[in-house]
C-alpha cells in the first residue's frame, strides 16, 4: 500500500493548478490523453485535480503531472515546491521495491538488454536521453565527453563531442579582428546531466541556428584558458533531449550573465546586461509608450526590484510583458540577461530579447495594518489603492464591493466619500498585491 496520501496530494494538485495562467492550464490538459476530451473541456479547475487522479490512478499522476510542468514549462518553485515531495516519496517507494530484487524476465525484455547489463545504469559514460516520454539509454563513451569531465580538465579529445541542452543564450556581441573587420559573437550555457559550461559561440549563423530549450552536439570546439570557444569551424546538430536537473539548470541560467546586486547593477557602465534578485516592492500598470525614432508604440510594464543593497526598476517591453502575468509585491525573482539604462543620474533595468524572470519564492499571506492615501482607479468591480505599509507606498487590488463594506458604505459613490476621509487605516490580510481581507481600523 502506498504511503502517499490521495488526499494530500489531491490539495497540492489543486494548489499547483491555480498557479498555471489561462494558457498554461490549457496546454496542461492538451498532454492529459487518458482523460476524454469532452470531460477535460468541461471540468472546471477546481474539479479537474479528482478527474487526472481517477484517469491515471495516484502514482502514475504524480508522474504525469511532474512531465507536464516539465513541458509547459513550469520550473519556478511556486510549482516545484509543491510538486517535490509527492516525486520523492514515488522515488523512494519504487527504490525500496527495487532494491535487494533480481531482476525479473518481463522487465529485461522491456528494457532490451540481459539482466546481468544492470549495472551498466551506474556507469559514469551511460547518457539518458528524453524520448516519446521515456528515458533510453546509449553508451556514448567512445565519441562523448560529459561536461562534468570537460569542466575538470580543461580539454576535449580530437573526435570527441559534448552534447547538452542549451538553457540560455546571449544577444549578439560584436568585436574587430586582426584586420579591423567587424565581427560576432554571443554567450550560451548548455548543460546535461552532470554540469552546465559556459560557451563563446562566434558568428551570426550560429547564433541564428541555436535555441533555446532545445539540445545540441557541440564537436571541434576551441578550448583555451579562458573559455571554451565554438568557431565557425566547429559542427553544432540538433540532437535528442537532455534530461537536465533543475538544480544545474537554475546554475545554467546565471552563467551568461552572472547575477550581481542591484547597487553593483547601478554601478555597471550603460548599456550592459547584468542579472539581479530580489524582492518584488511595486508593480505598475501596463501602458503603451512612443517609442523613440519609430512611429509606433510598444507595450511597457515596469516593477521595483529590491534587495539589501537598494532598489532599482525594471522596464518589460513588447512580449517581455507577458513574463509580468501572476506577478504579485512580494514574490522573491530573479531576473536575467536585463540590460542598464542611465537617464540622467537615474539607473534602470530594460528587457531585452533574451530577458527571463524566474519566480524564487512566491509572496506569502501577510496580516498587516495600512494607511490609504489614494485612489489610483476605481469601478464596480475592483479598486486600486495607494497605500503605505511597512514603511514603503505600493499599489493594492481589492474588490469595490469589499472595500465599501469595510468602510460601512454603499457601492454607489463610496469613491468620493473614501476621498474625503483620506488617510484612512485598516487592517488587511494581503497576498503579493492583493488584498483578500479589509477592515476599517
Amino acid at each position: 500500500m502506498s504511503d502517499i496520501s490521495e488526499r494530500d496530494w489531491r490539495s497540492a494538485l489543486t494548489t499547483i493548478l491555480e498557479q498555471l495562467d489561462q494558457q498554461q492550464y490549457m496546454k496542461m490538459k492538451e498532454f492529459l490523453d487518458k482523460i476524454p476530451k469532452g470531460q477535460r473541456d468541461k471540468k472546471c479547475r477546481v474539479k479537474i485535480p479528482q478527474k487526472i487522479i481517477e484517469c491515471y490512478g495516484l502514482e502514475e499522476s504524480i508522474s504525469v503531472v511532474r512531465n507536464v510542468m516539465e513541458e509547459i514549462p513550469r520550473r519556478d518553485a511556486a510549482v516545484q515546491d509543491l510538486l517535490r515531495p509527492f516525486v520523492d516519496k514515488l522515488r523512494n517507494k519504487h527504490d525500496k521495491e527495487n532494491k535487494g530484487k533480481k531482476r525479473k524476465c518481463d522487465w529485461d525484455k522491456e528494457e532490451g538488454r540481459p539482466a546481468g547489463d544492470q549495472q551498466k545504469r551506474c556507469r559514469p559514460d551511460m547518457v539518458f536521453h528524453q524520448r516519446d516520454g521515456n528515458l533510453h539509454e546509449s553508451d556514448a563513451s567512445s565519441w562523448r565527453k560529459r561536461i562534468c569531465d570537460l569542466n575538470a580538465s580543461g580539454e576535449l579529445e580530437l573526435g570527441k563531442a559534448i552534447v547538452g541542452k542549451v538553457i540560455q543564450k546571449s544577444s549578439l556581441h560584436t568585436y574587430r579582428n586582426s584586420k579591423d573587420q567587424e565581427k560576432f559573437f554571443c554567450y550560451v550555457t548548455a548543460a546535461d546531466e552532470t554540469a552546465a559550461v559556459k560557451l563563446m559561440v562566434y558568428g551570426k549563423k550560429h547564433h541564428k541556428n541555436i535555441e533555446e530549450e532545445k539540445s545540441y552536439l557541440f564537436r571541434k570546439l576551441l578550448i583555451d584558458e579562458c573559455c571554451v570557444r565554438v568557431t565557425t569551424e566547429s559542427k553544432v546538430s540538433e540532437t535528442s533531449p537532455v534530461n537536465v536537473p533543475d538544480d544545474l539548470e537554475m546554475e545554467a541560467r546565471t552563467l551568461v550573465c552572472p547575477v550581481c546586486t542591484v547597487s553593483e547593477a547601478k554601478l555597471s557602465a550603460d548599456k550592459t546586461d547584468v542579472s539581479v534578485e530580489g524582492t518584488v516592492t511595486e508593480i505598475n500598470r501596463g501602458e503603451h509608450v512612443e517609442v523613440k525614432d519609430e512611429r509606433k508604440k510598444a507595450k511597457k510594464k515596469s516593477f521595483q526590484l529590491k534587495d539589501d543593497t537598494g532598489s532599482i526598476s525594471v522596464c518589460m517591453w513588447g512580449e517581455n510583458t507577458k513574463q509580468c502575468k501572476g506577478l504579485s509585491v512580494g514574490d522573491v525573482i530573479k531576473v536575467t540577461n536585463a540590460r542598464t539604462n542611465q537617464y540622467h543620474e537615474t539607473v534602470s533595468l530594460n528587457s531585452t530579447g533574451f530577458t527571463r524572470i524566474h519566480k524564487v519564492q512566491s509572496a506569502g499571506i501577510q496580516k498587516v495594518r495600512i494607511e490609504i492615501l489614494g485612489i489610483v482607479k476605481a469601478t464596480k468591480k475592483g479598486t486600486e489603492l495607494e497605500v503605505n505599509f511597512n514603511q514603503q507606498m505600493t499599489t493594492l487590488h481589492v474588490s469595490s464591493a469589499r472595500l465599501a463594506k469595510a468602510f460601512d458604505l454603499k457601492l454607489d459613490g463610496f469613491k468620493e466619500i473614501l476621498l474625503n476621509k483620506m488617510p484612512l487605516s485598516a487592517d488587511a490580510v494581503i497576498q503579493g498585491s492583493k488584498i483578500k481581507e479589509i477592515t476599517a481600523a
